[in-house]
């Protein structure tokens, strides 16, 4: 049913992945010593990963957004602002502005300047990285990796034998690391992966958490996720990693009967719109054309209304058991304690 979840690795990738190694662990010395790092005036999170693919970086900015405005923080994103073309907008910047319409965001490929502008701009007191880990021009006082639990590092390359941005031995500079869709595995798979994290970095940080669907977004209003159980669903999405959310569908009782797969920022084309809808009108009445929200903001860019009338996107928030929640949310508050120049 699914297709193209990822695409083909090159043939010549597995002899050029030492190449590609020396490079980053090259480039990550320069980095450990500090050179070409910048130290901005009020805190920086980062929030990363080490995987080419979705682990789940966009709901885990907005509950570091949320729960920095809780410990009365005045939050910014920064941003690479990857593929803008629609108004210098990126999809991810859409998204980020959709579901947190009061903080600032500032997409530039110069995160240091982006925080600056946060600074200069919006009077932010603290700077979150959006997929931060690897542009480590910009000092960050809290790293955050997301691993995800269906895709474990350990059995992956780097570039361009595997899916690696960076080997796992860089975990070791991560002060947290959370792992994601933690439900979608099973226990004994789980905790071997929080064995194998924690001895690369043992001073960092564990926690589990999931992708909770709090609720749907549809042409009839905001409906709870019981609303799909049992319907006949067709998934059309272009997002990292397809099959977590098909699983996810499928665990809310969704009956997927067929899934429209592309790669990771795939744009849109309206004659793919046509396609879709043709596909889905003979379900859509009693069913569902489910999307994420990441597509949707592409989709509503076609401006065709059939299309973004049928299409259910799930509210998708970061889940934690409240110990692991609140062991994270100290690291947060501790990031204002121990910066060198705090904020007044």
């Amino acid at each position: 049913m699914a297709r193209n979840q990822r695409p083909p690795l090159p043939a010549l990738g597995t002899p050029l992945e030492p190449l590609y190694r020396t490079a980053v662990n090259r480039r990550n010395r320069d980095f450990d010593i500090g050179r070409r790092v910048t130290r901005l005036p009020i805190p920086v999170v980062s929030v990363g990963n080490i995987s080419v693919g979705g682990t789940g970086k966009t709901p885990m900015v907005r509950w570091i957004i949320n729960t920095l405005r809780d410990l009365e923080a005045n939050p910014g994103i920064a941003m690479r602002g990857y593929g803008r073309k629609h108004a210098g907008v990126s999809d991810e910047q859409q998204e980020h502005a959709d579901r947190l319409p009061d903080t600032p965001i500032v997409a530039n490929p110069d995160r240091v300047a982006a925080i600056r502008t946060l600074i200069e701009q919006h009077h932010t007191d603290c700077a979150v990285l959006d997929d931060g880990f690897q542009h480590r021009f910009a000092a960050r006082d809290l790293d955050v990796v997301l691993i995800d639990a269906t895709r474990s590092p350990f059995a992956d390359r780097c570039l361009p034998a595997g899916w690696l941005r960076e080997p796992v031995e860089s975990l070791a500079r991560a002060h947290a690391i959370v792992i994601t869709r933690s439900t979608l595995v099973d226990p004994h798979a789980l905790s071997q992966l929080d064995r194998q994290l924690r001895r690369i970095a043992p001073d960092a940080l564990v926690v589990r958490a999931d992708h909770h669907w709090a609720a749907l977004e549809t042409q009839f209003g905001v409906q709870p996720v019981s609303w799909l159980n049992g319907r006949p669903t067709i998934i059309a999405c272009a997002i990292g990693n397809p099959d977590a959310f098909i699983a996810q569908a499928r665990a809310r009782g969704a009956r997927v009967i067929d899934a429209i797969i592309r790669r990771d920022h795939h744009n849109w084309t309206r004659r793919e719109a046509d396609r879709i809808l043709s596909r889905a009108r003979p379900t859509t009445r009693q069913g569902a054309l489910l999307t994420t929200h990441k597509d949707w903001v592409k989709w509503r860019r076609l401006d065709d209304e059939r299309l973004n009338a049928a299409a259910v996107r799930p509210i998708v928030e970061m889940s934690m058991i409240e110990e692991d929640a609140a062991a994270l949310r100290d690291a947060l508050q501790q990031v204002f304690k121990n910066h060198p120049n705090p904020v007044p």
